[in-house]
Protein backbone atom coordinates (compact mmCIF):
# COMPACT_ATOMS: atom_id res chain seq x y z
CA UNK A 1 0.00 0.00 0.00
CA UNK A 2 2.61 2.55 1.09
CA UNK A 3 4.34 1.53 -2.66
CA UNK A 4 0.98 2.56 -4.63
CA UNK A 5 0.62 5.62 -3.19
CA UNK A 6 3.58 7.25 -4.57
CA UNK A 7 2.41 5.58 -8.11
CA UNK A 8 -0.72 7.05 -7.36
CA UNK A 9 0.66 10.23 -6.76
CA UNK A 10 2.75 10.39 -9.39
CA UNK A 11 -0.17 9.75 -12.03
CA UNK A 12 -2.19 12.40 -10.68
CA UNK A 13 0.96 14.71 -10.86
CA UNK A 14 1.26 13.56 -14.94
CA UNK A 15 -2.70 14.56 -15.06
CA UNK A 16 -2.16 17.76 -13.37
CA UNK A 17 1.03 18.34 -15.16
CA UNK A 18 -0.38 17.76 -18.75
CA UNK A 19 -3.48 19.56 -17.90
CA UNK A 20 -1.98 22.61 -17.16
CA UNK A 21 0.19 22.48 -20.29
CA UNK A 22 -2.81 22.02 -22.35
CA UNK A 23 -3.99 25.42 -19.98
CA UNK A 24 -0.75 26.83 -20.90
CA UNK A 25 -0.71 25.69 -24.49
CA UNK A 26 -4.48 27.42 -25.17
CA UNK A 27 -3.46 30.82 -23.63
CA UNK A 28 -0.19 30.52 -25.78
CA UNK A 29 -2.67 30.28 -29.03
CA UNK A 30 -5.47 32.61 -28.16
CA UNK A 31 -2.37 35.25 -27.10
CA UNK A 32 -1.40 34.71 -30.28
CA UNK A 33 -4.67 34.79 -32.73
CA UNK A 34 -5.43 37.99 -30.48
CA UNK A 35 -1.96 39.48 -31.40
CA UNK A 36 -2.05 38.89 -35.00
CA UNK A 37 -5.51 40.02 -34.77
CA UNK A 38 -6.05 43.91 -35.49
CA UNK A 39 -7.43 46.11 -32.67
CA UNK A 40 -10.90 47.42 -33.42
CA UNK A 41 -9.79 50.60 -32.66
CA UNK A 42 -7.30 50.46 -35.30
CA UNK A 43 -8.48 51.81 -38.47
CA UNK A 44 -7.86 50.12 -41.93
CA UNK A 45 -5.72 52.87 -43.07
CA UNK A 46 -3.33 51.63 -40.35
CA UNK A 47 -3.68 47.80 -41.84
CA UNK A 48 -3.10 48.96 -45.11
CA UNK A 49 0.00 50.55 -44.23
CA UNK A 50 1.57 47.95 -42.16
CA UNK A 51 0.95 45.85 -45.17
CA UNK A 52 2.57 48.15 -47.94
CA UNK A 53 5.54 46.92 -49.58
CA UNK A 54 7.62 49.97 -48.62
CA UNK A 55 7.70 53.44 -49.53
CA UNK A 56 8.01 55.93 -52.34
CA UNK A 57 11.63 58.12 -52.27
CA UNK A 58 12.05 61.13 -53.84
CA UNK A 59 15.35 63.03 -54.80
CA UNK A 60 15.46 66.41 -52.40
CA UNK A 61 14.28 69.52 -54.27
CA UNK A 62 14.91 72.47 -51.73
CA UNK A 63 18.59 71.66 -51.15
CA UNK A 64 19.29 71.67 -55.01
CA UNK A 65 17.76 75.35 -55.31
CA UNK A 66 19.81 78.49 -55.65
CA UNK A 67 18.85 81.14 -53.48
CA UNK A 68 15.47 82.10 -54.07
CA UNK A 69 14.50 85.57 -54.59
CA UNK A 70 12.13 87.12 -52.19
CA UNK A 71 9.50 88.22 -54.66
CA UNK A 72 9.67 84.28 -55.58
CA UNK A 73 9.55 82.65 -52.28
CA UNK A 74 5.80 82.27 -51.76
CA UNK A 75 5.27 80.73 -55.15
CA UNK A 76 8.43 78.09 -54.15
CA UNK A 77 7.47 77.12 -51.13
CA UNK A 78 3.94 76.68 -51.86
CA UNK A 79 5.54 74.55 -54.62
CA UNK A 80 7.85 72.75 -52.33
CA UNK A 81 4.88 71.65 -50.01
CA UNK A 82 3.12 70.25 -52.68
CA UNK A 83 6.07 68.25 -54.02
CA UNK A 84 5.42 66.44 -50.11
CA UNK A 85 1.79 66.30 -50.63
CA UNK A 86 2.43 64.13 -54.06
CA UNK A 87 4.12 61.86 -52.25
CA UNK A 88 2.21 61.47 -49.48
CA UNK A 89 -0.39 61.08 -51.86
CA UNK A 90 1.27 58.21 -53.69
CA UNK A 91 2.22 56.24 -50.56
CA UNK A 92 -1.24 56.55 -49.02
CA UNK A 93 -2.04 55.27 -53.25
CA UNK A 94 0.46 52.39 -52.80
CA UNK A 95 -0.81 51.21 -49.22
CA UNK A 96 -4.69 50.97 -50.89
CA UNK A 97 -3.38 49.15 -53.64
CA UNK A 98 -1.02 46.54 -52.27
CA UNK A 99 -1.83 43.38 -54.73
CA UNK A 100 -3.37 44.86 -57.72
CA UNK A 101 -1.40 44.77 -61.06
CA UNK A 102 1.39 42.89 -62.46
CA UNK A 103 5.29 43.57 -62.32
CA UNK A 104 4.99 46.81 -63.26
CA UNK A 105 1.56 47.72 -61.61
CA UNK A 106 3.76 50.47 -58.84
CA UNK A 107 5.41 51.57 -62.00
CA UNK A 108 2.81 52.56 -64.39
CA UNK A 109 0.43 53.42 -62.05
CA UNK A 110 1.89 54.93 -59.18
CA UNK A 111 5.59 56.21 -59.53
CA UNK A 112 4.47 57.26 -63.46
CA UNK A 113 1.51 59.84 -62.28
CA UNK A 114 4.27 60.73 -59.23
CA UNK A 115 6.90 61.84 -62.07
CA UNK A 116 4.41 63.56 -64.05
CA UNK A 117 3.68 66.01 -61.10
CA UNK A 118 6.69 66.41 -60.19
CA UNK A 119 7.76 67.61 -63.89
CA UNK A 120 5.27 70.29 -63.53
CA UNK A 121 5.81 71.66 -59.81
CA UNK A 122 9.37 71.45 -59.91
CA UNK A 123 9.31 73.45 -63.77
CA UNK A 124 6.89 76.03 -61.79
CA UNK A 125 9.47 76.60 -59.36
CA UNK A 126 12.39 77.34 -61.89
CA UNK A 127 10.00 79.43 -63.42
CA UNK A 128 9.35 81.22 -60.32
CA UNK A 129 12.97 81.64 -59.67
CA UNK A 130 13.56 82.80 -62.98
CA UNK A 131 11.02 85.56 -63.36
CA UNK A 132 13.62 88.10 -61.10
CA UNK A 133 16.71 85.71 -61.37
CA UNK A 134 19.09 82.99 -63.55
CA UNK A 135 16.43 80.11 -64.20
CA UNK A 136 17.43 77.06 -62.33
CA UNK A 137 17.85 74.11 -65.03
CA UNK A 138 18.56 70.93 -65.03
CA UNK A 139 15.41 70.17 -61.75
CA UNK A 140 13.46 68.11 -63.69
CA UNK A 141 16.00 65.40 -63.58
CA UNK A 142 14.65 65.17 -59.51
CA UNK A 143 11.03 64.43 -60.59
CA UNK A 144 11.69 60.35 -61.10
CA UNK A 145 11.14 58.65 -57.64
CA UNK A 146 11.56 54.83 -56.38
CA UNK A 147 10.21 52.56 -54.60
CA UNK A 148 12.02 52.27 -51.01
CA UNK A 149 11.23 48.58 -48.90
CA UNK A 150 13.52 50.70 -46.00
CA UNK A 151 11.69 53.89 -46.48
CA UNK A 152 13.14 57.51 -46.26
CA UNK A 153 13.09 61.15 -44.51
CA UNK A 154 10.80 63.92 -46.48
CA UNK A 155 12.26 67.09 -46.43
CA UNK A 156 11.31 70.12 -48.06
CA UNK A 157 10.16 68.38 -51.42
CA UNK A 158 12.57 65.76 -51.13
CA UNK A 159 12.15 61.84 -49.59
CA UNK A 160 9.24 60.67 -48.13
CA UNK A 161 8.53 58.19 -45.00
CA UNK A 162 4.74 58.10 -45.30
CA UNK A 163 3.31 55.09 -46.51
CA UNK A 164 -0.69 54.13 -54.39
CA UNK A 165 -1.91 53.63 -57.41
CA UNK A 166 -2.95 53.12 -61.93
CA UNK A 167 -5.33 51.91 -70.96
CA UNK A 168 -5.32 53.46 -75.59
CA UNK A 169 -3.43 55.74 -78.14
CA UNK A 170 -2.57 58.92 -78.08
CA UNK A 171 -5.54 61.45 -76.88
CA UNK A 172 -6.71 64.37 -78.89
CA UNK A 173 -7.96 67.56 -77.40
CA UNK A 174 -8.93 70.99 -78.24
CA UNK A 175 -7.99 74.19 -76.11
CA UNK A 176 -8.11 72.00 -72.66
CA UNK A 177 -11.35 70.68 -73.92
CA UNK A 178 -13.01 66.60 -74.68
CA UNK A 179 -10.60 64.33 -75.63
CA UNK A 180 -10.82 61.35 -77.61
CA UNK A 181 -7.80 59.23 -79.02
CA UNK A 182 -6.99 56.14 -81.42
CA UNK A 183 -9.12 53.51 -80.62
CA UNK A 184 -7.96 50.27 -78.64
CA UNK A 185 -9.35 47.46 -76.63
CA UNK A 186 -8.72 49.79 -73.38
CA UNK A 187 -10.83 52.39 -75.54
CA UNK A 188 -9.59 56.44 -74.91
CA UNK A 189 -10.26 58.90 -72.06
CA UNK A 190 -12.45 61.49 -72.78
CA UNK A 191 -12.40 64.59 -70.57
CA UNK A 192 -14.68 67.49 -70.14
CA UNK A 193 -13.93 70.96 -72.45
CA UNK A 194 -12.48 73.72 -70.69
CA UNK A 195 -11.93 76.11 -73.04
CA UNK A 196 -15.41 77.06 -73.97
CA UNK A 197 -16.35 76.56 -70.60
CA UNK A 198 -13.95 80.38 -69.89
CA UNK A 199 -14.59 83.82 -70.19
CA UNK A 200 -12.88 86.48 -71.39
CA UNK A 201 -9.02 85.73 -70.24
CA UNK A 202 -7.34 89.08 -69.98
CA UNK A 203 -4.40 89.79 -72.15
CA UNK A 204 -2.00 89.71 -69.18
CA UNK A 205 -3.13 86.04 -68.51
CA UNK A 206 -3.41 84.79 -72.02
CA UNK A 207 0.17 82.96 -71.77
CA UNK A 208 -0.37 81.45 -68.71
CA UNK A 209 -3.53 79.98 -69.45
CA UNK A 210 -2.83 79.34 -72.79
CA UNK A 211 0.00 76.63 -71.38
CA UNK A 212 -2.54 74.94 -68.86
CA UNK A 213 -4.90 74.47 -71.54
CA UNK A 214 -1.75 72.66 -73.64
CA UNK A 215 -0.84 71.34 -70.35
CA UNK A 216 -4.46 69.83 -69.80
CA UNK A 217 -3.85 68.09 -73.40
CA UNK A 218 -0.49 66.43 -72.65
CA UNK A 219 -2.23 65.29 -69.35
CA UNK A 220 -4.98 63.61 -71.77
CA UNK A 221 -2.41 61.71 -74.34
CA UNK A 222 -0.48 61.09 -71.35
CA UNK A 223 -3.08 58.90 -69.94
CA UNK A 224 -4.49 57.35 -72.82
CA UNK A 225 -0.52 56.05 -73.65
CA UNK A 226 -0.97 54.65 -70.21
CA UNK A 227 -3.89 52.86 -71.08
CA UNK A 228 -2.73 51.41 -73.69
CA UNK A 229 0.52 50.25 -71.94
CA UNK A 230 -1.46 48.56 -69.05
CA UNK A 231 -3.84 46.50 -71.19
CA UNK A 232 -5.06 43.29 -68.71
CA UNK A 233 -3.17 44.70 -66.26
CA UNK A 234 -5.02 45.19 -62.08
CA UNK A 235 -8.53 44.29 -61.14
CA UNK A 236 -11.47 45.75 -62.08
CA UNK A 237 -10.97 49.36 -60.35
CA UNK A 238 -7.48 49.75 -62.25
CA UNK A 239 -8.08 52.35 -64.45
CA UNK A 240 -9.79 54.16 -62.29
CA UNK A 241 -7.41 53.70 -59.41
CA UNK A 242 -4.33 54.44 -61.82
CA UNK A 243 -5.16 56.39 -64.85
CA UNK A 244 -8.77 58.19 -63.98
CA UNK A 245 -8.21 59.17 -60.55
CA UNK A 246 -4.35 60.32 -60.85
CA UNK A 247 -5.33 62.72 -64.30
CA UNK A 248 -8.34 64.33 -62.08
CA UNK A 249 -5.74 65.23 -59.59
CA UNK A 250 -3.70 66.52 -62.44
CA UNK A 251 -6.36 68.84 -64.41
CA UNK A 252 -7.41 69.99 -60.48
CA UNK A 253 -4.54 71.75 -60.36
CA UNK A 254 -3.99 72.88 -64.01
CA UNK A 255 -7.93 73.97 -63.83
CA UNK A 256 -6.95 76.16 -60.68
CA UNK A 257 -3.82 77.97 -62.44
CA UNK A 258 -5.97 79.02 -65.26
CA UNK A 259 -8.49 80.70 -62.50
CA UNK A 260 -6.22 82.13 -60.57
CA UNK A 261 -4.21 83.98 -63.84
CA UNK A 262 -7.70 84.87 -64.74
CA UNK A 263 -8.51 86.14 -61.57
CA UNK A 264 -5.21 88.25 -60.85
CA UNK A 265 -7.07 91.20 -63.70
CA UNK A 266 -10.83 90.16 -64.04
CA UNK A 267 -13.18 88.03 -62.21
CA UNK A 268 -11.92 84.82 -60.84
CA UNK A 269 -14.08 82.16 -62.35
CA UNK A 270 -15.63 79.75 -60.11
CA UNK A 271 -17.13 76.07 -60.58
CA UNK A 272 -14.38 74.90 -63.05
CA UNK A 273 -12.93 72.33 -60.92
CA UNK A 274 -16.31 70.45 -62.03
CA UNK A 275 -14.75 70.07 -65.30
CA UNK A 276 -11.66 67.67 -63.96
CA UNK A 277 -13.15 64.53 -63.70
CA UNK A 278 -12.25 62.22 -66.63
CA UNK A 279 -14.02 59.28 -68.29
CA UNK A 280 -13.10 55.53 -70.15
CA UNK A 281 -14.80 55.81 -73.47
CA UNK A 282 -15.15 52.30 -74.97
Amino acid sequence: MSRALPKYNKRRVAVIGGAAAVVLSGAVIAGSALAGTPGKSGSATEARTLAAPGTITCPDVASKLPAVPASAKAEVDRNLTLLQTQIREANTRLANTVGQGGPNFVNNAILGPLKDKRVSTVNRIATAIGRTATKPTGLDSLAPCTLNTGGGANAGGGRASATTAPGTATGRQSGGGAASGGSSAAGTITCPDVTSKLPAVPASAKAEVDRNLTLLQTQIREANTRLANTVGQGGPNFVNNAILGPLKDKRVSTIDRIAIAIGRTSAKPTGLDTLAACTLTK
